[in-house]
Order: structure tokens, then sequence, then C-alpha cells
């Protein structure tokens, strides 16, 4: 075949000719491309389950940083007039959102609305409450819980506080941990997905290294041998992410489940409210797998 009637098949084969190839390269290589799209699924789904779950506890933090976690309560002997202007003092420190105060009386008025029917027994202490002024504060940075509550207490006039400190730290405690298992996770197991479609393409370029060799005598430029086999790697890594969205599908609703059984403090947005960022993520992660994975063992086959 001449270099002209090269180019000019070159020309005519187009987009479809590459998909064709690539295709059937797959087919030819039956075990090893189901193979390959199970590891490469497993790979993603194992660490999309962990990427899910670091995004729900960032979820849960920015919740709890929207609530009142600290309360402080003032001390009997701080007039009215004085816990009214400590608030001031309050919304001028570091890491504060806001601090709304809560009079005594508005405290055992709520107090009285939760008992509902029984609130009765509780009407002869309303002239002798017993409950304290106090304030509710939102913070900027959850993480800052504990120095925060340490500042609050520091305060002349503040008796005590109460706040979900524990649940605070367990939380970011547990997003710490994800995020690094995330990461790492992502690192190793897209370094297997690469080298599992490399290992495919390679076989596949082995059965044709002498259709290859004589391509490249007649004028085939890399371009035309080349793309069959990115086709073949795309088509991989994409299958591999179809396969891993829908396995994790029903492993995050299990595994989720589970999860907020075990713990009281972690609540999970359901899988239905995060498919489709889910599947767009998938399924550029199997294209960058796909083509980072072919190229690579192209490269190195073309010695380009």
């Amino acid at each position: 075949m001449s270099k002209k009637s090269l180019k000019r098949r070159t020309r005519k084969a187009g987009f479809g000719y590459f998909m064709r190839e690539g295709l059937s390269s797959i087919f030819v290589h039956g075990f090893t491309s189901f193979a390959a799209v199970t590891v490469i699924g497993a790979c993603l789904m194992i660490t999309g389950i962990f990427s899910l779950l670091a995004y729900n506890i960032d979820l849960q933090i920015q919740q709890l940083s929207g609530e009142s976690e600290i309360v402080v309560y003032i001390d009997d002997s701080v007039s009215r007039e004085d816990a009214i202007a400590m608030g001031a003092k309050i919304r001028a420190m570091d890491n504060i959102k806001e601090a709304v105060f809560v009079s005594k009386e508005a405290l055992f008025d709520a107090y009285l609305e939760k008992l509902g029917d029984e609130a009765y027994v509780m009407e002869d202490l309303r002239e002798d409450n017993p409950l304290r002024d106090s304030y509710q504060i939102n913070m900027k940075d959850v993480s800052r819980h504990r120095e925060t509550v340490e500042a609050l207490e520091k305060l002349q006039g503040i008796a005590s506080s109460s706040s979900n400190q524990e649940v605070s730290e367990r939380l970011i405690q547990l997003r710490r941990v994800t995020n690094m298992i995330s990461y790492t996770l992502i690192a190793l197991l897209g370094a297997v997905s690469v080298f599992i479609i490399a290992n495919t393409v390679k076989l596949a370029m082995l059965a044709r290294r002498e259709e290859i060799a004589i391509m490249k005598m007649v004028g085939a430029t890399n371009h035309f041998i080349r793309a069959p086999f990115v086709v073949e790697g795309i088509t991989l890594g994409l299958c591999g992410a179809l396969l891993a969205f829908f396995v994790q599908w029903g492993v995050y609703q299990y595994v989720t489940g589970q999860l907020v059984k075990g713990t009281a403090i972690l609540t999970m947005v359901p899988f239905t409210q995060v498919w489709q960022p889910t599947l767009s993520v998938m399924l550029l992660a199997g294209l960058v797998l796909g083509v980072g994975g072919s190229v690579l063992t192209i490269r190195k086959f073309l010695r380009v």
C-alpha cells in the first residue's frame, strides 16, 4: 500500500473507523477486557464511597456550624442590665458569629411549652425561677470549638456553659480520617486503574504488532495507529465508571444505613440527591484513566 493510498484511507476512515477498531479489540480480548472493567469499576466504586462519606461529613459540620452549639449561662450575681451588656463583649470575641441573649423568663416559658399539658406542675416555680439568663452562640469555625468555649468561660460573669463539643470534635476527627483515606485511595486505586488499562491496551498492541510495523513502514502516522487503542482505553474506563456508579448506588444505601444505625451524630444525604454529580465525576474519572492508561502504553510502544 502506497503512502498516498494510506493517507486517503486515513482521511476516509475518520472517527467511525477508530471506533470499530477499538471496540473490536475489546471483544477479541473479551476476558481481559472484562477483568479490566471489573477492576476499574471496583477501584472507582471504593474511592467514590469514601469520597461521598467525606462529603456527608462536611455537610454535617457545615450544618453544625449554623446551629447554636454553645450556650453560656450568666451568673446570678450579674444584673439583667449587665447581662445584656455582656453581649457586646461576647460578639467582639474571635470566632463568634452570633450571640443571642435569652432571658431566664423566656427560657422558662420555652420549657413549659415543651411540657405541654404537664406544664402546670412547674407554674409554682415561675416566681422563684431557678434558671439563668443565657446566650446562645454560633461559631464561625466549628473546628475551634474547644478554644472558643474556654475563652467564653474566662469572661467575668459567666457561670457555666454547655455545648455539643464532643460531637463537633468527633465529626472533625472523622472528617480528617475520611479525607486522608479518600486522597490515598484516589492516588493508589487511580494508579492501579491506569496500570490495568495500560496492560490491556498493551496486549492488544502486541497482538497487532506485525500489522502496526507494516503500517509504520508504509507511512502511517502515529495518530492513525494510536487512535483505535485510545478508543479502547476510553471505552474500558467509561464502562468501569458506569459499573462503579451502579454498584456504588446499592453499596452506598447499605453502608450509610448501617452508619446511621451505629451512630446518632451522622446523617447521610440520600443518593438520589447526589447521583448526577457522582455520575459526572465517575465518567470524567473513567475518561481520564482510559486516556492516561492507553497513551502511557502507546507512547512506550511507538517510542514517541
